[in-house]
């Protein structure tokens, strides 16, 4: 690999990442928080001196011309380098490095879980620091750069399919060029969030709030600055709406361009994705409902509201809660951890393994199964009429292997340092998965501080793999990926 097209590529990001570690400093103006915006300041010139350090003197700066494992690089490197300047402001508000890094790892990464333990210690701009974060890490920080960005002309296509592996041939069908195409995912993510702020102001919630709860909601995150989550509001019409636009944002933003701005309705009808994400909440909806009314815990109102709200929250692996879930019974925990192991659509804001992988391993399964009988047969696994390579499903296959085998290693450990099986798995997959809150001490009322932080570390880089899908992380492991060009002298200039 060429060092110098990583450095360069990171170089750029940077100096815009530098941009946006400015934007809190509003926050803070407006509520007069003068001494809040002073980290944010250090931050950015972190970002922007990094920038200078790393950019490229010699002129030769063409950044169309990385390769596929420079790409994978240069995302890896770019968010871990996005959560440690992520990370600066909350060391400032008195977090400890360790603490400081897991909040961030966890906004970023769109996770939610965390460490903080008396939300009234900390000003307004760190929590909206906390929902914008977790906004900018939702859609993906490189396709922002992409959309916004005319150097990524060719190498944009490289790094949003790695930046979102899970993104299908769809998402680059929408427009003829990949700059169009994140500019238009980010258009669909931006009305979303502007509409569920208008939507939450309307109905009489503090305008900073919807802010920071409509960013967290749009992109699955989880963080809210109250710290009971949305149970703390007590209004059902604030659960309807935030369950609501977490299901939205867990939908394949390239099927909603085609409805909301081609006009095509009959594609939401066609999505073989969508109908199981539908019938999924719904069934597990009514399994806990009846769960919750047998127990005689809710009147049916209650438990539809609150099993809805939960089964839409931990599918989308967005974390909001509206009630203390660790306290059902345990069928009904046993049902939302079912769910942990889902995800939403591909191409949506939510984490996990995602349901179109779930999919294919169930064609793929009928398919052996079939083949048993007759092996000569042929048998194509197709997914919405569309029948699959093989080198994909030889692909999806090593993908959900490598999942489910990161996460039974990362279970055991945290079992091991953590002494509690429950906190072990379920922080285990509620970090691999990029859902927040786990059940036992790490459930939805509790938190993540009082883990120890050798297990914090492992939660953060399950965070980071469960983000970016595996794919960067696998590409470690090859030698390729660690060796890197001699860049010869450039001819000088008589």
């Amino acid at each position: 690999m060429n060092y110098r097209n990583i450095f360069n590529t990171i170089s750029l990001i940077l100096k815009y990442i530098a941009v946006l570690m400015l934007i809190p400093c509003i926050c803070s103006i407006i509520f007069k928080e003068w001494n809040a915006y002073q980290p944010f300041i250090i931050a950015s010139a972190v970002s922007f001196l990094l920038s200078t350090i790393l950019k490229d003197r010699s002129g030769n700066e063409d950044l169309n011309k990385i390769n596929k494992g420079e790409t994978l690089a240069t995302v890896l490197f770019s968010w871990i380098i996005f959560a440690l300047i992520s990370a600066i402001p909350y060391l400032y508000y008195g977090l400890t490095p360790i603490n400081a890094l897991f909040e961030s790892f966890s906004g970023v990464t769109t996770t939610g879980a965390t460490v903080l333990t008396d939300f009234s210690l900390y000003p307004k701009t760190m929590f909206f620091w906390r929902s914008f974060s977790q906004w900018l890490g939702g859609m993906g920080i490189l396709v922002l750069f992409i959309a916004i960005l005319p150097q990524f002309a060719i190498a944009g296509r490289q790094m949003f399919f790695a930046e979102s592996p899970g993104a299908s041939s769809t998402e680059s069908k929408l427009t003829p060029r990949i700059r169009q195409t994140a500019a238009a995912l980010w258009s669909i993510y931006f009305i979303l969030t502007f509409l569920e702020i208008i939507i939450l102001k309307w109905m009489g919630m503090p305008l900073f709030d919807s802010i920071c709860n409509s960013f967290s909601t749009v992109a699955n995150g989880g963080f809210s600055p109250a710290a009971d989550s949305i149970m703390q509001y007590g209004d059902p019409k604030y659960f309807w709406t935030i369950a609501l636009f977490m299901f939205l944002a867990g939908t394949n933003f390239a099927l909603q361009y085609k409805i909301y701005v081609k006009r095509n309705f009959m594609a939401l009808f066609k999505d073989y994705e969508f109908k199981l994400y539908f019938f999924t909440v719904f069934i597990f909806t009514i399994l806990i409902t009846i769960v919750l009314v047998t127990l005689n815990m809710y009147d049916v109102k209650k438990a539809i509201e609150s099993a809805l709200f939960q089964v839409i929250s931990i599918i989308t692996t967005t974390g909001f809660y509206t009630v203390d879930y660790d306290q059902w019974n345990l069928r009904a925990k046993l049902i939302l951890f079912i769910l942990m192991f889902c995800g939403a659509s591909i191409g949506s804001a939510s984490g996990g393994l995602k349901l179109l992988r779930l999919i294919f391993i169930f064609k793929y399964l009928k398919r052996q199964v079939a083949k048993i009988f007759h092996p000569n047969g042929v048998y194509p696994i197709k997914i919405n009429r569309v029948i699959i390579n093989e080198d994909i499903v030889r692909q999806m296959i090593s993908f959900v292997i490598f999942y489910y085998t990161i996460f039974a290693l990362t279970a055991v450990l945290l079992t091991f340092i953590e002494e509690n099986t429950i906190v072990g798995i379920s922080s285990a997959i509620a970090s691999l998965g990029n859902i927040g809150p786990g059940f036992g001490s790490i459930g939805p009322t509790c938190n993540f501080s009082g883990m120890q932080n050798i297990s914090k570390i492992i939660c953060m880089i399950n965070m980071l793999v469960g983000r970016l899908e595996l794919i960067p992380f696998l590409a470690l492991l090859h030698p390729d990926f660690w060796s890197f060009k001699k860049i010869k002298n450039l001819p000088k200039n008589k």
